[in-house]
């Protein structure tokens, strides 16, 4: 059974899907490994990397496509690299179903398997699998590296022979893996740093990194849930919040904003009347970009100023991380294969608990129930 990877085409990417430890790993379950040259220099690993974990290294990527029993990726493959692939391979990456789920029809219409590494379910089990997790926590590290470097101050208290220097002030919205890493980072570097979100839960953590958790009486609403994903709110309930975050920021001179909810737009939180009343030199590094942004200003990969604050939205940050972005991955990757490969074959079982809910197509069919609804299917 041959398994490839192919080097990234997306613009900016650098991870690759898998890591040379990863494959000695694979190959020990007796499958074959192919890797398209090239693949993982932006991760700093070269083809003869590959070579010593016993991969074959080719340059020729449509020999490649065809040949594939399993095609792991980052992102979701092209529509023409879909047509390539035979119709019964495997693809296995960041395939974004539920925010896009007609760019699978191609895959769907070949008749391949997919799964979707986002749609790993939070369970026990499944820990070790956990990429959604494993990349926000790179990009949580990450937005705060890019906020002291942008903000005009320094992050720690000094005390000077000219004087004191105040800590900066950062607010972190959501405080999920990624809010919870930008606020440990914060506070690594000497900030003062509160945070909100609307899963009352999300408080002991916040506390316990040593941040400020801001809350608000949103009258016993259900907030997140059973997978620990929060949920969407009333126009009511996210008005109240949006008013205690905008008091807030007014002082912060970093605002990181890391709230999403799967398959729909992530929430407003932070109004244009909030952005007008920050003060000069904060910035905002909305972090939900790529469904909508958190922020009403933001735009996509773009640097946005209104008043002297300046608003980034990048989409891709876990990729300007890639060794260890692409080393985390690909351990969620290879424990993931792990539960597919028996034997040195596929041994695919839709009713394994994580299995089944991360798989989208199958046999031609939709499977998983979410993605189908999205489009519109019985």
């Amino acid at each position: 059974m041959n398994i490839v990877v192919l080097r990234e085409t997306l613009s900016g990417e650098a991870r690759v899907a898998l890591m040379p430890e990863s494959v000695k790993k694979l190959v020990a379950l007796q499958v074959s490994v192919f890797v398209e040259s090239g693949a993982g220099l932006g991760a700093a690993r070269t083809d003869d990397d590959y070579r010593e974990a016993g991969a074959q290294v080719s340059e020729d990527r449509k020999a490649l496509l065809e040949s594939a029993a399993v095609l792991v990726t980052v992102n979701r493959p092209s529509t023409e690299e879909f047509a390539q692939l035979k119709s019964d391979a495997v693809v296995l990456g960041f395939l974004r179903p539920l925010d896009e789920p007609t760019a699978l029809e191609p895959a769907l219409a070949r008749g391949l398997t997919t799964f979707a590494m986002e749609l790993i379910p939070r369970i026990t089990r499944a820990q070790a699998m956990d990429a959604l997790s494993s990349m926000a926590t790179v990009v949580g590290y990450k937005a705060v590296l890019i906020g002291a470097s942008q903000i005009p101050r320094m992050f720690p208290l000094l005390m000077t022979a000219a004087g004191t220097v105040p800590p900066a002030r950062v607010l972190v919205l959501g405080a999920g893996v990624a809010g919870l890493q930008a606020i440990a980072t914060a506070r690594r570097l000497g900030a003062v740093v509160e945070a909100y979100d609307v899963r009352a839960a999300a408080g002991e953590q916040v506390r316990s990194l040593g941040a400020i958790f801001l809350e608000v009486d949103l009258g016993g609403l259900k907030t997140e849930d059973a997978g620990g994903y929060a949920v969407e709110l009333s126009e009511e309930a996210m008005a109240r919040g949006r008013d205690l975050i905008a008091e807030h920021a007014a002082t912060a001179d970093l605002v990181i904003t890391t709230a999403q909810v799967p398959g729909r737009r992530a929430p407003l939180l932070v109004t244009e009347a909030a952005v007008n009343g920050m003060r000069r030199g904060a910035i905002i590094i909305d972090l939900a970009g790529s469904t909508g942004g958190n922020c009403a200003l933001s735009e996509p990969d773009q640097t946005v100023e209104r008043n002297g604050v300046t608003i980034l939205a990048p989409t891709n940050l876990a990729a300007t991380v890639p060794v260890h972005a692409s080393q985390l991955y690909s351990r969620n990757v290879t424990s993931f294969l792990s539960l597919l490969i028996r034997e040195g074959e596929l041994n695919i079982d839709l009713n394994d608990d994580v299995v089944g809910p991360s798989c989208v197509t199958h046999a031609g069919q939709v499977v998983n129930s979410r993605v189908a609804a999205a489009l519109a299917m019985p």
